[in-house]
């Protein structure tokens, strides 16, 4: 696969990356669960325009990851080839524009779009503070909690395709379904409007408060996770059917099911990528076993597999 050049040719003219382009970048800092191997080429870029002429004048065979928060990701050991896009502080920006609706920038954190919406009187949006990701995240997977969806407040999104284009599209043409979006793969979601309804700044805070309280009794915050591991499926809560399968608690090297919300992975330490992945595996094995419900992913998987060693050649297995 050909790399890219941080040196660009157009038309005989050079251009340099104005953002950081960094190789062989290891990716289990910027995740949740301290875990995985390295990016080939991860891109922090500058601005739209930065990031638009990269992925102009990238290898269109090249492979593209966003990466946000790192919050719902597993990273797989063998690492990430192609090109991962971090985007840092100049997408991170969150205005009001009016009474009732929100700019933000693709990489903008739930907390902080929430908190500029309290400001603005912005009701509405008080879910997105109990979502550990980033604007591009949410609007990507059709992020939600607490009965509200992602889908319930977009107004448009900012996005640079894989071909480099830029463009603004309409909520209703993102095909949402619950955690999913039909946004093509390699694109960036590089800024959202969002649109809530004229409130009050105290009751607003008083919700978010409620919200984050019943997030630190329920999950396990201070803990190496990736968030909600797998989706709700029709008629069912997911953590009650890994309950109910007998694997809280479940552990394969130090990976470990929580036994605070069982829908939660935990890394007690060194696991590996592969021993979380493991673990989860085995969860919908017998999650299926017991119920018949077949458990779909909603933490993602990138990158190069790496089996589990055998018993007896390192990391071995071990269960609760």
């Amino acid at each position: 696969m050909p790399s890219p050049n941080p040196s660009r040719e157009r038309e005989g003219n050079s251009y340099r990356v104005e953002g950081r382009l960094t190789q062989s970048a290891p990716l289990a800092p910027l995740v949740w669960f301290k875990s995985g191997g390295s990016a080939e080429w991860l891109f922090e870029p500058k601005d739209v325009a930065d990031l638009s002429a990269f992925l102009a004048d990238l290898d269109p065979a090249t492979p593209v990851l966003p990466l946000g928060l790192g919050s719902n990701m597993i990273v797989r050991d063998g690492g990430v080839p192609g090109v991962v896009i971090r985007l840092g502080k100049p997408f991170a920006k969150v205005e009001a524009v009016d009474a009732t609706t929100l700019r933000c920038g693709g990489g903008a954190s739930g907390i902080l779009v929430s908190s500029t919406a309290r400001d603005a009187a912005i009701a509405g949006v008080e879910f997105l503070r109990s979502i550990p990701g980033t604007v591009g995240g949410f609007v990507r997977m059709n992020g939600g909690a607490y009965g509200c969806e992602t889908k319930d407040i977009l107004v448009e999104c900012d996005v640079v395709l894989r071909s480099g284009e830029q463009r603004t599209l309409p909520g209703e043409a993102l095909g949402y379904t619950y955690r999913h979006s039909t946004l093509p793969e390699g694109c960036v979601v590089v800024g959202a409007t969002f649109r809530g309804s004229p409130g009050d700044p105290a009751a607003i805070q008083a919700e978010m408060n409620r919200i984050a309280a019943a997030r630190e009794e329920s999950q396990p915050l201070r803990s190496k996770t990736g968030g909600s591991t797998f989706k709700n499926p029709q008629g069912h809560k997911a953590w009650a059917l890994i309950d109910a399968a007998g694997c809280r608690g479940l552990r394969i090297g130090d990976a470990q099911v929580s036994e605070k919300h069982c829908n939660f992975l935990l890394n007690l330490g060194a696991a590996t990528s592969a021993e979380i992945e493991a673990l989860g595996e085995e969860v919908r094995a017998r999650a299926l076993a017991q119920s018949g419900v077949t458990l779909e992913w909603e933490i993602q998987r990138v990158g190069q597999f790496l089996p589990l060693p055998l018993r007896g050649e390192g990391r071995g297995e071990g269960q609760s």
